[in-house]
């Protein structure tokens, strides 16, 4: 007892340390230039609202939200004049909030957007709408974004693109401009001479060939240079450029609160060099976005869903804030895991504290992104599960150690019988099959279907322990056929994940690998009853 207890106490300290040591601060020498963002795509939706479930900000809401921009920033971008015009991205609000009036009181300037879609009717509404509030606020709205990304989207010809820019520019007195990608205007050139000023998006994340901070840096700078000589005698501004704080790597491309920060100071470094202006996507994280964009999609503000600022605009930034309640967290699950066996069995206390920081782990990949109810569900659902899970690995593990031989392991096809009868068991036998099966679910999603799904590592972390703890102890599972159905097509669905995600793309080398750990009990019976 007195030694498990002494193992307890170095073993948590060596868990705060490591937590600790993951979390140091960083980026504190990647500064920016003194003073504020020019500008800062805003969609006014709080943490709990989204456009697709009506349920809007508040004038009042608004208000406060551009009291927070004010102190970082000079002005805000918004995307459409009137309510509906904009279905499925980031301006929908209530019908009558004025956000150009609001934005006046906060002593902010404006860049206007003027929502161009396939519907000629809905277009000429947009128009109105957006010259009438041009002229409400001329010194406000700085200028007008007539159409964004309408050729990207190819929601209207060339020639329709230049009418309604042509049709706006003449009535407005501000400078127009149009926005998209740069594909789209080396495509396009001739839709230059219609407006003022040429606005260009970087998204690098969103690239079908993803870039690295480095490398998304390098490519904007040398797109600068080439679109001053491509379209000389006008204004060249960045409509859109960030980078995601959390979600799925894309190769190089990965997301961190670290390399948002990183990126963001080192682009606005790299625009007061070059001369240009510039928006940055986002304000405030939209968690609605994640329904259609996944995690990522919701993680590219300055301040979070609920108004905390991710980072400071110079100085060092920690990954993870709040590291120090999962590292508690960790040291807790820890001492209880070790405890619920007696503090007997020495060779035990590493193991139990590795699962009790694989599960703080997954609570900490899991709690900051419950998005809506069906996240809500799983993680009410999974957590209490890995929880569970660990015990029963822990208290299995000690069995196995001891010598004993009055295990009885039951195979999938009985749990699958109970199930099927109502009678699902919550023993170890259960739930390491469930997590293996449901793994190679995941998989097959992420293989044939990943481009907005995370690496599920926090989902399976205590599981694939669990196997590392099977293999230790020589725990052998029963091979029957959904077994190996689900170890095998695990590791088929892994191998083939690894070449689709690409040697850069470190999370998911990390996840896959694990999924190999989580499949080996169910390889190696298959190699030893081949060798037999």
């Amino acid at each position: 007892m007195i030694k498990g207890l002494i193992a307890c106490v170095l073993l948590s300290l060596l868990t705060f340390l490591l937590w600790r040591a993951q979390n140091q601060p960083q980026a504190g020498d990647v500064t920016m230039p003194v003073g504020k963002f020019n500008s800062l795509s805003y969609a006014p939706y709080q943490a709990w609202q989204s456009p697709m479930g009506k349920t809007f900000p508040t004038p009042a809401q608004i208000a406060r939200d551009l009291q927070l921009i004010k102190g970082q920033a000079n002005g805000i971008r918004t995307y459409a004049s009137i309510e509906g015009s904009l279905p499925e991205t980031m301006a929908r609000i209530k019908a009558g909030t004025d956000i150009a009036g609001l934005a006046k009181k906060a002593g902010l300037k404006v860049w206007l957007g003027i929502w161009l879609g396939p519907s000629p009717a809905a277009n000429a509404k947009e128009m109105q709408a957006g010259i009438a509030e041009a002229a409400a606020y001329p010194n406000t709205v700085t200028r007008v974004v007539v159409g964004n990304e309408v050729l990207l989207r190819r929601d209207l010809s060339v020639e329709d693109l230049n009418k309604d820019i042509d049709y706006v520019r003449a009535r407005v007195k501000q400078p127009v401009a149009y926005a998209d990608v740069p594909n789209f205007w080396r495509q396009f050139p001739q839709v230059a001479s219609h407006v003022d000023i040429v606005m260009v998006h970087f998204l690098p994340y969103w690239r079908n060939t993803p870039l690295s901070v480095n490398g998304a840096l390098a490519e904007i700078g040398a797109t600068i240079e080439a679109f001053k000589k491509m379209f000389p005698g006008k204004q060249i501004s960045i409509g859109e450029t960030g980078w995601p704080s959390r979600g799925r790597w894309r190769g190089p491309a990965a997301p961190s609160r670290v390399n948002e920060a990183v990126f963001l100071r080192r682009f606005v470094t790299l625009a007061d060099k070059e001369g240009v202006n510039y928006n940055l996507i986002e304000a405030f994280d939209q968690n609605w976005k994640y329904e259609d964009e996944g995690v990522a999609g919701a993680n590219w503000g300055i301040w979070n869903a609920n108004r905390v600022q991710k980072f400071p605009l110079n100085g060092p930034v920690v990954e993870h804030p709040c590291w120090s309640w999962y590292a508690g967290l960790s040291v807790f699950s820890g001492c209880l895991l070790f405890g619920s066996i007696g503090f007997r069995n020495m060779r035990l206390a590493v193991p139990a504290f590795a699962l009790g920081n694989g599960f703080a782990w997954a609570c900490m990949g899991t709690l900051p992104m419950l998005y809506d109810n069906w996240l809500r569900l799983d993680a009410l659902v999974n957590l209490p599960l890995q929880a569970l899970l660990a015990f029963f690995a822990i208290s299995r593990a000690e069995v196995f150690l001891a010598g004993q031989s009055s295990v009885v392991s039951r195979s999938g096809a009985k749990i699958l019988a109970g199930l099927r009868c109502g009678r699902f068991r919550f023993d170890y036998d259960s739930l390491w099959f469930l997590f293996l099966a449901s793994a190679a679910v995941f998989e097959a999603l992420l293989v044939f279907d990943g481009r907005y799904r995370d690496a599920p590592m926090a989902v399976f972390i205590v599981a694939v322990m669990a196997s590392v703890l099977r293999l230790w102890t020589r725990d052998r599972p029963v091979l029957g056929w959904e077994e190996v159905l689900s170890g095998v097509a695990l590791t088929a669905l892994a191998l083939a994940d690894l070449v689709i995600e690409g040697p850069q793309n470190l999370d998911f080398i990390s996840w896959n690998v694990a999924a190999l750990v989580l499949a080996s009990p169910v390889l190696l019976g298959l190699w030893r009853a081949y060798r037999s």
